[in-house]
């Protein structure tokens, strides 16, 4: 059990350090208002999901902590917090059906369910911080699509990015996840 644990704690410090890393270094990054889209920026998350439940929870506080040294808004800090949510529900997801992610079929339901819940929560967020009782609707509308739509498909990018260096690691370098 020991040996486990000490793996785990390796996989997690190695992830916090890429979701630290990617939001300072990553050389292509889009910010259109409250909405942002850094490249590779879910994949350490999406990796450390299908490792385990709580080294996803904590390579999501990571990656916050990554956004906030980089400089960004603080409502944009506050979205990379919102993945605590589809980091916690997924890793419960995967907890209870580990062999999810063998299937293209249930992988694809399992990315979209998961990055809808992604896209909602980071609507949340930038919904209560930006939006005022004098709001127009074509604000709410533009949240919808660059926030709500922009973070589904970003996040099924970095979803399927994180599927591919998931099994690589698991079976071209011997790295063995407790997902297989």
């Amino acid at each position: 059990m020991k040996k486990k644990q000490t793996k785990s704690l390796a996989y997690t410090a190695i992830l916090v350090a890429f979701g630290i890393l990617i939001p300072i270094i990553m050389p292509i990054k889009l910010v259109i208002g409250p909405a942002s889209y850094t490249l590779a920026s879910h994949v350490p998350i999406f990796i450390a999901m299908f490792i385990s439940l709580p080294v996803g929870l904590l390579v999501a506080l990571g990656t916050t902590l990554g956004f906030l040294l980089a400089g960004f808004p603080i409502v944009i800090v506050l979205r990379a917090l919102s993945h605590l949510v589809f980091a916690l529900v997924g890793g419960l997801i995967l907890k209870k059906s580990p062999g999810l992610l063998e299937q293209p079929s249930t992988t694809a339901i399992f990315a979209l369910s998961i990055n809808i819940l992604h896209g909602v929560a980071e609507f949340i967020v930038v919904y209560l911080m930006t939006v005022g009782p004098a709001t127009e609707a074509s604000y709410i509308w533009s949240l919808v699509g660059l926030v709500g739509l922009g973070t589904l498909v970003h996040g099924l990018i970095d979803f399927y990015l994180a599927l591919y260096l998931f099994r690589f690691l698991s079976h071209k370098v011997g790295i063995h996840f407790s997902i297989k």
